[in-house]
């Protein structure tokens, strides 16, 4: 009889970097990501998706969805769960920077965990200058947060439902220079185009508690001009657009965005 492995935190840190990349129906044995990950950890890609289902089961985000994990989270589990998702600046970085390496992928190649195809690794040009830490630190942490709000959205901005990657942005709700503690968390991201991102960024759009798009009045004030008329008014009332299994984006946090945004 085989011999039942203990997962370790390394593992786990790593585990806990792709359950954000994957939505939760995703999280099973034939799953692109779920496989690959499995070989390199030298594990069945049953018993790595059981592990991101229970993780699932620690996730208050899913359960607001209602949406329940796998039983059977460990001690260790729930400990990681926490360290991860309390201090998400300094574990996220590292989170990456692990998946990265066993992925033999350096900190300077682009890398995304597309979920129709498993992980990608596009190996950058000749490096320039030597990067700080604290710099590659930083470009980890957007490169984990863009991959997992887009993955969240199923990959199409939340308005118009545009699914060309190269013209998505994750959309920060809480600003990354005055709110440092929600710079990682994927509830505080949005799934935009890069005009919609533009809009909501500079407070001419925002979303209501149903996460319906609201105008601002100097939007408004440029109707009936048609490139606002198709792009905005006629997304107008219209709710966010997210696949059922996604994490929902914080409603406090939206609430704090329109507070600016009623003054435009």
């Amino acid at each position: 009889m085989a011999v039942r492995k203990n997962w370790t935190r390394d593992e786990l840190l790593i585990l806990l970097n792709v359950y954000h990349k994957l939505r939760f129906g995703q999280m099973h044995e034939r799953q692109p990501t779920v496989i690959t990950l499995a070989k390199k950890l030298e594990r069945t890609a049953g018993s790595v998706a059981m592990k991101l289902c229970n993780l699932a089961s620690l996730d208050p985000a899913l359960k607001l969805r209602g949406i329940k994990g796998l039983d059977g989270a460990s001690r260790l589990d729930a400990t990681m769960w926490q360290e991860f998702h309390d201090n998400l600046e300094a574990c996220v970085p590292a989170s990456e920077a692990a998946l990265r390496e066993l992925m033999k992928a350096g900190p300077e190649a682009e890398m995304e965990v597309l979920p129709k195809q498993g992980i990608r690794i596009i190996k950058p040009p000749p490096s320039g200058p030597t990067t700080t830490t604290s710099t590659v630190n930083v470009r980890l942490g957007q490169d984990y947060f863009r991959n997992a709000v887009l993955n969240n959205f199923g990959g199409r901005c939340g308005v118009t439902q545009l699914g060309l990657r190269e013209l998505l942005i994750a959309s920060h709700i809480l600003p990354w220079g005055t709110h440092a503690g929600q710079r990682l968390n994927v509830r505080n991201g949005l799934c935009l185009s890069r005009l919609h991102d533009a809009a909501f960024d500079r407070h001419l759009i925002s979303f209501d508690d149903n996460l319906r798009l609201l105008l601002s009045k100097r939007l408004r004030s440029e109707l009936p001009q048609r490139a606002v008329q198709e792009n905005f008014a006629a997304y107008e009332s219209q709710a966010l657009e997210m696949p059922e299994d996604s994490v929902l984006p914080d409603l406090a946090f939206m609430a704090e965005h329109r507070e600016t945004f009623l003054t435009m």
